[in-house]
């Protein structure tokens, strides 16, 4: 939002011993422009002299500051940064990827080509959060093409901006970057307790790490079983049209709605008779694709549908939910998709391949105590996860207000 009184451009949301206009300028008026020497992807090097930012890691690696630098080489004829340069791509493949600006915030930093250079005596880190926020869609819109797109300098030079003073703009980059700094430190935090969840799992599956029970002694030996043994295969149809959500399963998010999926759109058929039900609790998976993840258990919905390809089953009473979860996360158990897989000219995974799975388990007993104790892990992650959600909502917010 802005606050416009006669001539007068202020944000809506402002540091209270600022008082003065924000002035309009172009951004050739404040800067002045270059452009990055090409660096390919075999010209990095663990091991180089020169630190290096290369115009892709920009849409994956880095945001509005670049402090840490994630790549290196050993190219002698190269354009080196200087502390407070602001870099944007010069092609992406969408309008919105490229008005990405980040601040790097070290000189001699290797600048890969594709990038814009914008050399400013105005506070860079202050630039990059304007330009990433309010002047974002203008950006887009003065890229150009279709397949691939492009930003020149000359378009850059034309872009109205509206500035504070120096010390407000510093103020003002400086409290967002203590908000993003809150942000990677709660990601680093996540991080970590992920990394440390799947040691944890490498290890029960190893049996390197046993529980007791409560009286202090060691459960049984776990034992081998065909996981057929285990699992119900289930194939009711949606014959009477009684559900109507249709869901799907990624190897991110678990099971999605369609709808959530694909933006809005419903990509089903219009006749879902013949999908299959999925009730809360049991498991689905694309035999197709199970060999990058695709299998989950329905947790967050009662009742939806799947598509007709989809495997779906239940567990018997001797199998924990959470405990199985992590099994089909192991790297046993995806050493056994690929070895399902191998012999299917689909490369997928039939129900009855699976059945044939040779895994060792323990007792319902164990299985508990090890459920009990990784979902105590999952309840942290999840608390970071909100936290980082509920900072980043935050910032948002900040962006919107702070800058006109």
């Amino acid at each position: 939002m802005q606050v416009i009184t006669e001539n007068r451009v202020v944000p809506n949301l402002r540091f209270g011993e600022f008082e003065n206009d924000w002035n309009n300028h172009l951004l050739d008026d404040i800067a002045t422009f270059l452009k990055g020497k090409g660096i390919s992807k075999s010209e990095i090097d663990d091991d180089g002299m020169t630190e290096c930012i290369r115009y892709g890691e920009l849409y994956v690696y880095y945001n509005e500051l670049i402090n840490e630098v994630k790549s290196k080489t050993n190219l002698k004829n190269i354009v080196l940064s200087k502390a407070n340069d602001v870099i944007i791509p010069a092609s992406g493949e969408t309008q919105l990827d490229i008005a990405t600006a980040s601040c790097v915030l070290r000189s001699g930093i290797a600048l890969g080509g594709d990038l814009n250079i914008i050399r400013t005596d105005n506070n860079g880190v202050f630039l990059s959060y304007y330009l990433n926020s309010k002047k974002k869609f203008e950006i887009a819109r003065l890229s150009q093409g279709s397949s691939v797109v492009h930003l020149y300098a000359s378009q850059l030079k034309t872009l109205k901006l509206n500035l504070p003073s120096l010390p407000e703009q510093q103020k003002i980059a400086s409290f967002l970057s203590v908000v993003d700094e809150k942000i990677q430190q709660l990601t680093k935090k996540k991080d970590l307790l992920e990394t440390y969840k799947k040691g944890v799992m490498q290890k029960i599956f190893s049996k390197e790490l046993r529980f007791k029970d409560e009286f202090g002694n060691n459960y049984p030996d776990w034992e081998e079983k065909k996981l057929g043994e285990e699992l119900e295969h289930k194939s009711i149809r949606n014959k009477s049209n009684q559900v109507d959500l249709v869901l799907s399963v990624s190897n991110k998010k678990g099971f999605i709605s369609q709808q959530e999926q694909f933006d809005g759109h419903q990509v089903a058929s219009k006749d879902v008779t013949n999908y299959k039900v999925v009730n809360k609790g049991e498991y689905a998976y694309n035999p197709s694709r199970i060999n990058v993840g695709s299998i989950a258990r329905l947790d967050d919905f009662e009742k939806g549908i799947v598509s007709p390809m989809y495997v779906i089953f239940r567990l018997k009473n001797n199998l924990n939910p959470i405990f199985f979860d992590a099994l089909y996360n192991s790297h046993r158990f995806k050493y056994l998709i690929k070895i399902g897989c191998s012999g299917s000219v689909r490369d997928s995974l039939n129900f009855d391949e699976m059945e044939k799975f040779d895994i060792k388990l323990p007792c319902i007993e164990e299985q508990q105590k090890i459920a009990n104790f990784l979902s105590s892990i999952d309840k942290k992650i999840d608390l970071v996860n909100t936290q980082i959600e509920n900072t980043k909502a935050f910032k948002k917010g900040l962006l919107q207000q702070m800058f006109v």
